[in-house]
């Protein structure tokens, strides 16, 4: 009886395993792991929180939630506190938890907020690999009040399996980072060596031609020829910003600020609160601030720039404006140009949002939200 068991457990891993190592979508693999768990286990119901360094959490997957847990989009599980997490915070959630009695439910039914499906406890495991850890599982039945032993050690198998899942993802995401930023230093080394010096070239050509013609229509075409270098030049040195943005390793308003100076743009930025930003959150800002600074230069008519920066619990503010002709725009319809819709989506890739005000003669205000 013993050794089925051991051989039912082994086959759950192995499954479990095969699902794990399909992928790299983090949630979209949590969601089959966890369906494929309650499936083998005869769990009814379960659901797994992702939590930061932080403390912050999301809800990551969950299958068969009550509707009370399920309601407004599953708005009960995705904020407020809850003892398992609280655990998890100060420590003390070690290993599976036989049994923790959830406060959220406790919580909906003081709210009436509908059906539990009469669950009422659940058994709550770190994911962890190493000392690393990443959130906790959480899986439970109607009328469920006790997980044996061997439950609790298959689930905690489970989760460590889970775990180093999401440490192989999180390294491979790391990799893919790295190698798409050496790829972007690349090009635009590539760039600035062939393309950048032979528009200077021409430029410098184009000059010297223009002071030795006699014709005035030979200077002028060699004038108009070196405006049109000149400006080539221009538009090439700011792409090489984009794809290697020079100063960003001093920090953000640098970064910024040296990007209008070679735009030629009247730069006031105001900041408001220490701006010791994530990595992936300071470049979204960068290239943000690049696209605007870049539309105001071609759009705008205007030299004139304003970009506010704002840290205030746990959200970044952003804010950027420039007094020019700005465009007509009404909120909800689809954006005018690529470079809107480009910054639109990098705030909401980093968890904010976006939002546009402009009006024809009335300048323009960009504004974005995002959590840090």
């Amino acid at each position: 009886m013993e050794a089925e068991s051991r051989l039912l457990e082994l086959g759950i891993l192995k499954e479990i395993a095969e699902l794990l190592n399909k992928g790299t979508e983090t949630d979209e693999i949590l969601s089959d792991v966890l369906e494929k768990l309650l499936s083998v286990t005869n769990l009814k119901t379960g659901w797994i929180f992702l939590i930061d360094e932080d403390g912050s959490y999301r809800l990551a997957a969950r299958k068969n939630l009550p509707e009370a847990l399920s309601r407004s989009n599953y708005a009960p599980m995705c904020a407020g506190e809850c003892w398992c997490i609280e655990k998890y915070r100060n420590g003390r959630l070690a290993k599976a938890t036989n049994i923790m009695e959830c406060k959220r439910l406790e919580d909906a039914i003081l709210n009436n907020l509908g059906d539990t499906a009469e669950l009422t406890h659940h058994a709550t495991v770190p994911l962890r690999a190493g000392d690393e850890k990443f959130g906790i599982l959480n899986v439970g039945s109607p009328h469920k009040t006790h997980f044996d032993k061997e439950e609790l050690a298959l689930l905690e198998s489970v989760a460590l399996q889970i775990g180093t899942s999401l440490k192989r993802i999180k390294l491979a995401q790391r990799e893919q980072e790295l190698a798409l930023t050496a790829e972007r230093n690349r090009l635009a080394r590539d760039l600035h060596d062939s393309v950048n010096q032979l528009l200077f070239s021409v430029s410098l050509t184009a000059k010297g031609g223009a002071s030795m013609a006699d014709s005035a229509e030979v200077k002028e075409t060699f004038a108009y020829i070196q405006e049109l270098a000149q400006e080539a030049l221009n538009e090439m040195r700011a792409l090489i910003w984009q794809l290697r943005p020079h100063g960003l390793e001093n920090g953000i308003v640098s970064a910024l600020r040296g990007y209008a100076q070679m735009l030629g743009l009247d730069l006031d930025i105001q900041v408001k609160g220490v701006l010791n930003l994530p990595g992936k959150i300071e470049e979204g800002i960068w290239r943000i601030g690049q696209e605007s600074m870049a539309n105001c230069k071609k759009h705008s008519g205007q030299t004139k720039m304003t970009i506010k920066l704002a840290v205030e619990r746990n959200w970044l503010s952003l804010e950027i404006s420039d007094p020019g002709c700005g465009f007509h725009y009404v909120e909800g319809n689809e954006l005018p140009s690529l470079g809107l819709k480009g910054m639109k989506e990098r705030a909401e890739r980093l968890g904010g949002h976006f939002l546009i005000e402009s009006a024809e003669g009335r300048g323009t205000k960009l504004s974005a939200k995002i959590p840090v």
